[in-house]
């Protein structure tokens, strides 16, 4: 398929999505309500330091129920925002219907674009900083009552670009005693698998201020599938068209056997299937319970 590229005006249409969702600040508003209501209310370590860097902090959420012996599956969620906005505390929504399914969650932060000018942030500076957050989720989450043996990672839109990143990793050169698999599965929402496009897109650009060479090293449609793990690849039935191509892409490029359903939901678009993830008995909120049970 050739992509007009170079039709900012198409690419803004395509990939701007609060404009193709006009309530998206009801989303957001309702999210962070919600997260704060969840924190208030329900076991958390909040502010956990993974780095001494800006935005390297998680939050912890462990499982509601009687916690065998070796740990819990462990789900790491990862925030969207074009890697430039949000942050964890909009997302602790996410966190209690798996805890009460009997698993611990994890959301973590990075830091945004551009970062300032002492300091520059770049997509491959926040890959960086999520291999990191997954290697102390690994060493330490047993204490929390985490299995640090069964990680999976879902990530919204840039964290979706991030979550099939992190199979690709190769843990045992990123840290002492890391290892090979340490992130067993993973899910991604309406990601952003081939970040060309958004080279090319002047609302984006102008802050994320992609190369040719970042876009090689961290669209994870281009590079070779990982030795082992599932990636799951999902987005709204009323998302664009870039986002339904971008969707399939990981399939196409791994092949069925790493990349067993890549779906477009029905009736959801650009944030509303982030409510989808949390919603008990939804097909999403099935399929991360899924890939949790692996």
């Amino acid at each position: 398929m050739t992509l007009p590229l170079h039709d900012p005006a198409w690419l803004e249409r395509m990939y701007n999505n609060r404009a193709l969702v006009p309530d998206h600040m009801a989303y957001f508003q309702r999210w962070v309500q919600d997260s704060a209501q969840v924190r208030s209310e329900q076991p958390c370590v909040l502010d956990v330091a993974y780095g001494d860097g800006v935005g390297e902090t998680l939050d912890i959420f462990p499982s509601r129920r009687d916690t065998p012996q070796g740990g819990v599956p462990v789900l790491v969620f990862i925030h969207g925002g074009y890697w430039r906005s949000l942050d964890k505390a909009d997302h602790s929504f996410i966190a209690p219907p798996f805890t009460q399914a009997g698993f611990c969650v994890v959301v973590v932060n990075y830091a945004l674009c551009p970062g300032t000018p002492d300091a520059p942030v770049t997509i491959p500076h926040i890959v960086r900083q999520m291999e990191k957050a997954l290697g102390w989720v690994w060493r330490h989450i047993a204490e929390h009552g985490g299995d640090p043996r069964r990680i999976t990672v879902a990530g919204h839109s840039a964290g979706g670009q991030l979550a099939a990143m992190l199979l690709t990793s190769v843990w045992p050169l990123l840290g002492p005693g890391l290892p090979d698999g340490l992130v067993r599965n993973a899910l991604s929402m309406s990601g952003v698998h081939d970040l060309e496009p958004i080279m090319y897109t002047p609302m984006y650009q102008s802050v994320l201020q992609l190369t040719e060479q970042q876009v090689l090293q961290c669209s994870p449609a281009r590079l070779l599938e990982p030795p082992g793990g599932t990636l799951y690849c999902v987005v709204g039935a009323d998302e664009s068209p870039e986002f339904l191509r971008q969707n399939q892409l990981m399939q196409d490029a791994w092949g069925s056997h790493f990349v067993p359903r890549s779906e477009a939901l029905p009736g959801l678009h650009h944030f509303s299937i982030v409510d989808a993830l949390a919603t008990p008995g939804h097909d999403l909120h099935h399929m991360a319970l899924n890939l949790l049970r692996m």
